[in-house]
């Protein structure tokens, strides 16, 4: 958060570049999408449903996570190559070599092996996945964040209600929901919620002078200009206050946490990641997504798995452990997902599997998943569904259905369009 820096320069500064930079750097904030379209409810009520989770920490493998080389491994199968399955605390739970810590927490985790998406690119894969609707270039939809927060709340009104660390803008966003519900970006979870504190210079009561100030100069321009936008990007600076303000913003501080912790999560950006999710789904943060990148594995799949594999092997079996450890499993669903698969052919020239939609894998635990399971399969080979298809919209719908949001409850575009939480997607609820 950039606030205090602008505000601590606001003397220098015109009305125009102030209001311009603050909004590039507010909470990691666009200016753009604090002026999109604003969508409500309207006064009919959200029929809510009982939940089985309170919260999701939602882990995304960036670039398409291969499901022959980790969770769907076909032994004896030409498509296989080199890497072995390992024996799970789950029967007749195979996987990967790379994950023999998640190996002893796999009766907590249920295996989806007939993931399938029609999306075989890498933009429009992340997209479909995050939000359940294929990219358009006329709208923007809210990625499944931005609708628990929009149906049930906050349940900390001073932290934010969703979290993307380590995602960058082309993950999770507020689509056409006002601007209070797009993501908290953080970059690196070891340097906390960067930009946040009063500079020392600069005194407590001459920081409030100059909020006073901005308040007063923004009041003849709101009176003239009655749209909700504008409301909403006022909203956007009074949270950003309160926070900076606020005891909780040491729930971005994972430097208390102990030493043998943090070791346990690994020392990686993931691995930090995944501590820092603990941290705020455990102070109110309702929906939490952690980003490993790199799994677009077109060359040197094998090796590269040898390298990806082992930090997110070591950050999710602490994540179940510690979630388990503090009574918060039953109340959190934890969710590792990726955009789409890898073929199950090998490319010869450089030893890589290329982008494959048709089949891959994900899981699910906690929130009231029963573990030690495997749902759906593929052919002998990885290559096609052959029973219990799980498409993109039924995954979303399947997150939706743990966090008691209605699935067929319809909110409306700017434009006037109806939508729903999970698109046409039907909940697994064989999972639970």
């Amino acid at each position: 958060m950039r606030l205090r820096r602008y505000l601590n320069d606001f003397d220098a500064l015109t009305r125009r570049d102030f209001l311009g930079g603050a909004a590039k750097g507010l909470l990691g904030l666009t200016a753009a999408p604090l002026f999109t379209g604003i969508v409500q409810a309207g006064e009919k009520a959200i029929p809510l449903r009982a939940a089985t989770a309170r919260n999701v920490i939602y882990l995304y493998m960036a670039g398409g996570m291969s499901h022959l080389d980790t969770f769907d491994l076909k032994p004896g199968a030409a498509t296989q190559g080199p890497l072995e399955g390992i024996k799970t605390s789950a029967d007749g739970v195979l996987i990967s070599q790379h994950f023999p810590s998640l190996a002893r927490h796999m009766d907590k985790i249920a295996v989806i092996n007939s993931m399938s998406s029609t999306q075989g690119a890498h933009e429009q894969g992340r997209y479909f996945m995050h939000t359940g609707y294929q990219l358009r270039g006329t709208i923007r939809h809210p990625s499944m964040g931005a609708w628990l927060e929009q149906m049930r709340g906050r349940v900390n009104e001073t932290l934010p209600g969703h979290v993307v660390v380590g995602g960058g803008a082309s993950m999770a966003s507020n689509g056409f929901f006002e601007a209070s519900l797009s993501p908290l970006p953080i970059g690196d979870p070891s340097e906390g919620l960067s930009n946040s504190k009063r500079v020392a210079h600069v005194s407590e009561e001459r920081f409030q002078h100059r909020i006073h100030k901005l308040e007063k100069m923004n009041e003849a321009f709101r009176a003239k200009y009655k749209a909700r936008s504008v409301r909403d990007y006022a909203k956007v600076y009074e949270e950003a206050v309160k926070l900076m303000d606020s005891k909780d913003l040491a729930a971005f501080d994972i430097s208390g946490e102990a030493d043998d912790l943090r070791a346990a999560y690994g020392e990686d950006r993931f691995g930090q990641g995944c501590l820092l999710a603990r941290r705020l789904v455990e102070r109110g943060v309702r929906f939490v997504e952690v980003v490993s990148g790199g799994w677009d594995t077109h060359s040197e799949n094998f090796d590269r798995m040898g390298d990806l594999c082992p930090p997110v092997d070591r950050a999710l079996a602490a994540l179940l452990a510690d979630l388990d450890a503090r009574g918060l499993l039953d109340e959190t669903l934890v969710v590792l997902t990726t955009e789409f698969g890898r073929s199950p052919d090998i490319n010869d020239r450089s030893s890589g599997r290329d982008h494959y939609p048709q089949a891959f894998s994900a899981l699910m635990a906690g929130g009231g998943i029963r573990g030690g399971q495997k749902y759906g399969k593929t052919d002998a080979e990885g290559r096609k569904v052959t029973d219990n298809i799980v498409k993109v919209p039924d995954f979303n719908a399947t997150i939706a259905h743990a966090l008691g949001l209605p699935l067929e409850f319809q909110v409306f575009s700017p434009s006037g369009r109806p939508f729903t939480v999970a698109h046409d997607g039907k909940p697994v609820k064989a999972l639970f």
